[in-house]
């Protein structure tokens, strides 16, 4: 009896952390929800940044830049706001950036684990295994992001 109870609570356990990596990954920043379907599989360029941090105000037209050169490529830039905003704060802030990529509503950090970091801004370049390959502190250009990813994408087997 007690051997059956161990094995049907690690099947639970087993279906609940797969169900859990299925999930959404929440609202963007239109409120619409972002399947893990169409993010999962993919390079992602995740970028934190604050309406506070001047290098970030910099920033966001090189990961504009970014996102529109590589789509089709099999990378997804994401945004993320250091500072949580949500609702009308974080439609001001993308619109005062003129953000054209999608920005997350809610930081996957925890999901992809991903460390926080102490200062803005920060990009992490994770694998399309989830895997994290690199975390860049300070602002980045376009071209920069790029061969980056390159250099990562001609790593992997």
């Amino acid at each position: 009896m007690r051997v059956q109870l161990l094995v049907l609570l690690r099947a639970c356990l087993l279906l609940f952390l797969l169900s859990g990596c299925a999930e959404d990954f929440g609202p963007d920043q239109h409120g619409q929800k972002v399947p893990a379907a169409s993010i999962e599989g993919q390079w992602l360029v995740i970028n934190y940044w604050a309406d506070w941090c001047p290098p970030c105000r910099k920033e966001i037209p090189e990961l504009n830049l970014l996102a529109e050169q590589l789509k089709g490529q099999n990378v997804r830039v994401l945004g993320v706001n250091y500072d949580g905003l949500q609702g009308d704060a974080l439609q001001a802030a993308i619109q005062a950036f003129a953000i054209g990529f999608t920005v997350l509503a809610e930081d996957p950090a925890a999901r992809l684990q991903l460390p926080r970091s102490g200062g803005l801004p920060v990009t992490f370049i994770v694998d399309p295994h989830g895997r994290l390959q690199k975390q860049l502190l300070g602002e980045q250009t376009a071209a920069g992001l790029a061969a980056q990813l390159a250099e990562l994408r001609e790593q992997q087997p």
